[in-house]
């Protein structure tokens, strides 16, 4: 049963407060945390976990836009919280073992026990070190981030201070509590941005082992790690190696997974999970597939269309590829009906709008400059059920397309002499499947929708540089929503390379209810500006929504254990263990 614990808001007082934990609501379910429901305190240490990754990589510093980052580096690095994985939206201290709030402020007391993993002890020096050099040389996302932190002060030898320009923000004191710490001493005489294959030095609890750049890395478990026995750390992070193995596609990466190249898979491909894995392993009983259920909100998948694209800067335009999706048809016919339709940025939440706007949600839409229609009329996302049903839509998106200037001639769209021509943008084979289908019904209407696959490296390179028509993204939704609205959707993050508007959307109206979102004083607030939002996203026909699973679909050879309670809001591979049947035959060979 989870306890609740109602405390003050620290957002009203005007003193500090001083707790080992920090909750954005009030309310808490570890006021005196010995370890997390969710995990074995009594787990075994040993074995190692073989894992996958697609792609390449070429960079261990993962705090900059340049390069591609290889896989686990978040091992490396402790932070001064950690967030609950049962919880909306708490987290207890870790390298900060007290966290003093106030309206405009946050203070950290170090952990006097806090150690990088060169026995070094982390300062408050190291926090502002950290700080300044991300917001000096980091990805723009992690700018946006602290964008409201208007100074940093050391305090004395243990506390260091965070001033806010904004009073309102009640996110950004969990924001700072999730900063990677860096140590000050190991980079004072390197080029923190100029060296990617630099060995990082941190204070978590993995460091690197050894490395085959592009192929495989393999990190070992610190076995005096400092926080091997703190309450956030406990019965986590068994494995005494963890090593990634790179393969060029997920084809490959699933043939290999069947031959025990690695141990485990989180599926995304309903296809795969349904018939993927059939053979010996799977008909012996040691291949096992678990579907482990969680209280996510879903995000947005689809086909995120480029609006700096002429072709795609007609709202009618993009209205009318809207309905040349068949969504029923590819759940039946690709995904064995396993997915549910994305009506909504922020599906299985409560901050999904939903029917006509009404009470604060309508007041809020009334200051804006918008459309009647989104006032008077429910956002429509089109299921077909027949192919009549289909036909109707069609012949909507034919009316949409003639009404924005173009016109059929030869069974092709042409507009200014020029054809409607595009190119999507894909990594996955897998959503290669979801494509073809969308590009038949293109053609149909007289549309031509190329389809390009290239690898994750040159994938990720355009992505962050914008090059694109469309392509096929994810953008996730958290419990809170807040911060992180800016670098989705902000006119200012429209023109920063590597943020995540990838529809490069720009409206005043959009950035003015993510301010609100992010300065909501209650929650009935930030709800109502969050549904707005939810609201004129979709009106604006940014992305063609795609579908979601309310679970993680794991696959995994049976040499693991793992709690009998998983987190409400994540899966983590890094509370499982090694049975101690496997633990005791690597002994045995070693």
């Amino acid at each position: 049963m989870i306890v609740r614990i109602v405390l003050l808001l620290f957002i009203f007082n005007p003193f500090l407060i001083a707790k080992n934990y920090i909750s954005i609501d009030g309310s808490i379910k570890y006021e005196n945390l010995t370890h997390f429901d969710y995990v074995n305190p009594n787990a075994p240490k040993g074995g190692i976990l073989r894992a996958y990754a697609l792609g390449t990589f070429d960079s261990f510093n993962q705090f900059v836009v340049k390069g591609t980052k290889a896989e686990g580096l978040e091992l490396i690095y402790d932070t001064l919280t950690i967030q609950s994985k049962d919880e909306p939206f708490s987290e207890y201290g870790l390298v900060a073992c007290k966290i003093e709030t106030c309206n405009n402020c946050v203070i950290f007391t170090i952990n006097p026990k806090a150690r990088f993993n060169d026995g070094e002890p982390i300062k408050p020096s190291d926090v502002k070190f950290s700080f300044d050099i991300l917001m000096k040389y980091g990805n723009p996302l992690i700018k946006q981030y602290y964008i409201d932190v208007e100074d940093v002060q050391i305090l004395n030898d243990r506390q260091i201070k965070f001033i806010f320009s904004n009073s309102d923000n009640r996110e950004l004191p969990l924001i700072l509590g999730q900063l990677s710490i860096l140590p000050e001493h190991f980079y004072k005489d390197k080029e923190f941005e100029s060296n990617p294959l630099l060995i990082p030095l941190g204070s978590g609890p993995y460091r690197i082992k050894d490395f085959e750049v592009g192929r495989k890395i393999t990190y070992e478990r610190i076995k005096d790690y400092w926080a091997i026995n703190h309450p956030t750390r406990i019965g986590q992070f068994n494995f005494d190696e963890v090593s990634y193995e790179y393969y060029k596609d997920d084809n490959v990466a699933l043939e290999a997974f069947k031959s025990k190249a690695y141990d485990y898979r989180l599926e995304s491909s309903a296809k795969v999970w349904a018939v993927g894995y059939d053979g010996k392993g799977k008909k012996s009983g040691e291949l096992k597939q678990v579907a482990f259920k969680n209280s996510l909100p879903s995000g947005m998948q689809g086909f995120f269309m480029n609006t700096k694209r002429d072709i795609f800067s007609d709202i009618r335009v993009r209205e009318a590829l809207f309905y040349a999706f068949d969504f029923s048809w590819s759940n039946k016919n690709l995904f064995f009906n396993q997915y549910k339709r994305t009506k909504s940025f922020f599906d299985n939440s409560i901050f999904a709008s939903s029917g006509l706007p009404s009470g604060l949600e309508l007041d809020i839409l009334k200051k804006l400059n918008v459309d009647s229609k989104i006032l008077d009329s429910v956002f429509y996302i089109p299921e077909f059920n027949n192919t009549q049903e289909k036909r109707i839509a069609l012949l909507k998106a034919q009316d949409l397309l003639k009404q924005a200037g173009w016109k059929s001639f030869n069974n092709k769209l042409y507009k200014d002499n020029k054809p409607f021509k595009f190119e999507i943008l894909l990594v996955s084979k897998a959503m290669e499947r979801v494509a073809l289908p969308f590009t038949e019904n293109l053609k149909i209407l007289g549309i031509d929708a190329s389809i390009r696959l290239i690898d994750v490296g040159s994938y990720i390179n355009r992505l962050n540089h914008f090059d694109y028509d469309m392509i096929v993204a994810v953008i996730p939704q958290s419990l809170f929503p807040g911060n992180e609205q800016r670098y989705f959707w902000s006119s200012q993050s429209a023109n920063t390379n590597g943020s995540r508007n990838y529809a490069r959307i720009e409206s005043k109206d959009i950035d003015f209810l993510v301010d609100n979102i992010i300065n909501a004083k209650d929650k009935m607030t930030q709800i109502a500006y969050t549904r707005a939002l939810d609201r004129i996203l979709l009106w604006g026909y940014y992305v063609i929504p795609h579908f979601y699973s309310n679970s993680f679909r794991v696959a995994f050879w049976d040499k693991f254990e793992y709690p009998a309670i998983s987190p409400l809001y994540d899966f983590d591979i890094f509370t499982w263990w090694v049975k101690e049947k496997e633990n005791k035959e690597i002994e045995h060979h070693q």
